[in-house]
């Protein structure tokens, strides 16, 4: 029979490598999955920030380089 300071001792177990790579392939795609929405979420933000920009324009913001002219401008042409 066993005594109980051998049943104590610890068991030395080498780590599976298959493990290893599962586990750094699981790291490696929830970072890429990370980086993705992160990309995503950037894109989706500068969109939805530059069309309600564009809302707020008034009609005036439109004309509003209407009376400017730079005078090479003026003489060029038919």
């Amino acid at each position: 029979m066993s005594t109980q300071a051998e049943s104590l001792a610890p068991v030395a177990e080498a780590p599976e490598p298959e493990e290893s790579s599962s586990t750094a392939l699981r790291v490696i795609t929830w970072f890429s999955v990370g980086i993705a929405v992160a990309a995503l979420g950037i894109f989706v933000g500068n969109e939805i920030r530059s069309r309600s920009r564009f809302k707020k324009r008034t009609p005036y913001d439109f004309y509003a380089n209407a009376g400017e002219q730079d005078a090479g401008e003026f003489g060029v042409g038919i």
